[in-house]
């Protein structure tokens, strides 16, 4: 069975749910065990044309102007930064990178441009 285009938060929330984050803000946590390489969810909203608050930007090539973004409007707009994270995206799909258990707090690497915090 094709996996959805998108699921709808109604559907996110069978696997992850929002609450607040030692990283930073509010986050997201997984409900149940996600296995290594598991679909989690895909990152929705409109395009992007500048960057912004929640715009994720996935890179076709290496430069700037294959850049698509998209300006998150669902539960996974709230991921947080962490090196090494333990979900990635493959374009705007996030798939587990490891096992996360149970209530652990779901993040991704945002990139060498984004700064490192102490």
């Amino acid at each position: 069975m094709p996996l959805p285009l998108r699921l709808r938060n109604s559907e996110l929330r069978g696997l992850i749910y929002v609450a607040p984050s030692k990283i930073h803000g509010k986050g997201v946590f997984a409900r149940q065990e996600l296995s290594k390489g598991e679909y989690i969810g895909t990152y929705h909203g409109p395009v992007a044309r500048r960057n912004g608050t929640y715009v994720l930007w996935v890179y076709e090539q290496d430069d700037d102007e294959n850049a698509i973004g998209c300006s998150g409007k669902n539960l996974l707009r709230y991921l947080n930064h962490k090196i090494p994270g333990n979900a990635e995206f493959d374009g705007f799909d996030l798939y587990a990178r490891v096992t996360i258990r149970p209530d652990e707090e779901i993040t991704f690497d945002y990139g060498a441009e984004w700064p490192v915090s102490g």
